[in-house]
């Protein structure tokens, strides 16, 4: 008897130790402090981009397939004026794709290219969404063309000041500019790179897309 009650002090001994390394293990174990995201992808469907539009609304299609499900995603067409045509969770590729296929079609009466207009509104969800507590990341694609009404283009003089003013408020803001030719894109750099940083702009032509996923993945610290 007096064998059993030593050996049952052991047992429960050591199990005590096993159960309080593995209770002190799990408390230095730091779980990844996860923040959704909201992309708010503008694309520019007028016709001096119609050519490579099909490839552009694929990308978008495979980056929401990539993203997490408590992520958002938000889409604005860019023509002579911008408008929000999808919002959702990135995971309804039914509704993604059915509402590009239906409103980026090329209109003959809406000449020109508003990608002032589509920031501006792209700004505002960002500012939006972060406090919702998502992440905000912005992705322009197009050729970044000026046409139509000046009101509706991009004043570069400005852009970087109002960009600065809506970084108080979403400190982790990044944004990519994609499918431009490589002398507006360079323009784009010299324009926000003081502004966002190295880690928070992304530029891309059509020849560098195959980094672009890893890149904004990275820039919204995923």
């Amino acid at each position: 008897m007096g064998k059993r009650f030593i050996t049952l002090g052991i047992v429960i001994l050591i199990a005590s130790i096993v159960i309080k390394s593995a209770y002190v293990g799990f408390k230095s174990i730091k779980v990844d402090d996860f923040h959704p995201a909201a992309v708010i992808f503008a694309i520019d469907i007028s016709a001096s981009n119609q050519k490579d539009l099909y490839k552009q609304k694929n990308f978008i299609n495979a980056f929401c397939k990539v993203m997490d499900p408590e992520d958002q995603v938000k889409i604005i067409s860019i023509s002579q004026d911008a408008f929000l045509i999808y919002e959702g969770s990135p995971q309804n590729a039914s509704g993604i794709r059915k509402s590009m296929d239906k409103y980026t079609q090329l209109e003959a009466s809406a000449w020109g290219t508003g990608y002032g207009v589509a920031i501006k509104k792209a700004m505002q969800h960002a500012l939006t969404m972060q406090r919702e507590g998502y992440i905000p990341a912005v992705v322009i694609i197009g050729d970044l063309e000026n046409e139509g009404d000046v009101k509706g283009q991009l004043n570069w003089n400005t852009l970087p000041k109002n960009i600065a003013a809506v970084k108080k408020y979403c400190p982790e803001l990044s944004m990519s500019f994609l499918y431009a030719d490589p002398k507006k894109l360079d323009f784009v750099k010299g324009k926000l790179n003081p502004v966002l940083g190295e880690d928070k702009l992304l530029i891309a032509t059509d020849e560098m897309m195959d980094k672009a996923n890893r890149g904004i993945m990275s820039a919204m610290g995923r």
